[in-house]
């Protein structure tokens, strides 16, 4: 048994050292380590702290607890820059190998072409999580620095002590990883259909975008529960007391699905692709 796994966990541990031995993917980490900055210092050094309604959903909130600085910087980057680091990672997984030739490589027994698929997919979701601890992590690094830190008033007007607002801080970063896998998975299998790796990174984030478009538009309520990013800001559940749990359920359910759904699809068209020529 320790024979026949230990190919896959080598080939996954090559995949993780390259993935995070590549400048760009250094470069998207910092980027968005960046937000939760800019957003901190622009609330600081701003004369008149935001009022409610004013800007992002939480940034009121943050000149009362620096730890709101983490959820103020998911809720801007959950709809734009999170989607589009992860579409550049998932759209190369695939393709990438294709256009540099070292596809073929890969496949070379004992490794096969389903245990690849599973790797390079296992790549992009630890990308997921290292994206979202970045926003969070920086978020509550700057905002402990600038702003008081204590007891959270939540939105239902609770208290909670600053031991648990870190665990529900937590929850949140769990919550918008998960949103983030059904969008890799569409990235793999549209990684799949090229050798240019600019297009499958171009096409999974502008799927992105079409599935938010969808979703703010009324006459498609009917579509809405199953467009790829219909519970991306359902995260506020988390931030009640007692915690709500339905979101998190419906929208792990749904990425599940896609995870299932797009997964399939890139096997059925990996395993016949021909990849020599």
């Amino acid at each position: 048994m320790p024979s026949e796994a230990s190919p896959g966990w080598a080939l996954l541990g090559s995949e993780l050292a390259v993935l995070f031995r590549r400048r760009r993917t250094w470069a998207m980490l910092l980027a968005l380590a960046a937000i939760p900055v800019l957003i901190a210092v622009a609330v600081r050094l701003s004369s008149s702290p935001p009022g409610p309604g004013e800007g992002p959903t939480f940034i009121d909130r943050i000149t009362q607890n620096g730890l709101f600085v983490s959820v103020t910087a998911l809720v801007v980057t959950v709809p734009l820059f999170l989607p589009l680091t992860v579409g550049v990672v998932a759209g190369d997984t695939i393709a990438g190998e294709a256009g540099l030739g070292t596809l073929r490589y890969l496949l070379i027994a004992p490794a096969g072409r389903v245990r690849l698929l599973l790797v390079k997919f296992a790549g992009a979701a630890a990308f997921c999580v290292a994206a979202t601890l970045t926003v969070v992590l920086t978020g509550a690094a700057i905002g402990a620095a600038l702003f008081p830190v204590g007891p959270v008033t939540l939105l239902s007007g609770d208290t909670v002590g600053t031991g648990e607002s870190v665990v529900r801080s937590l929850l949140v970063a769990g919550y918008v990883t998960v949103s983030l896998l059904g969008l890799a998975a569409v990235g793999l299998f549209v990684s799949t259909l090229t050798e240019v790796p600019v297009g499958a990174m171009a096409t999974t984030v502008v799927l992105a975008i079409v599935s938010q478009v969808l979703d703010s538009l009324a006459q498609l309520e009917w579509l809405h529960p199953w467009l790829l990013s219909h519970h991306w800001l359902g995260f506020a559940d988390l931030l009640r007391n007692p915690m709500a749990w339905g979101s998190f359920t419906d929208n792990a359910l749904l990425q599940a699905g896609y995870v299932l759904t797009f997964g399939a699809l890139a096997y059925g068209r990996f395993v016949t692709k021909d990849v020599l020529s």
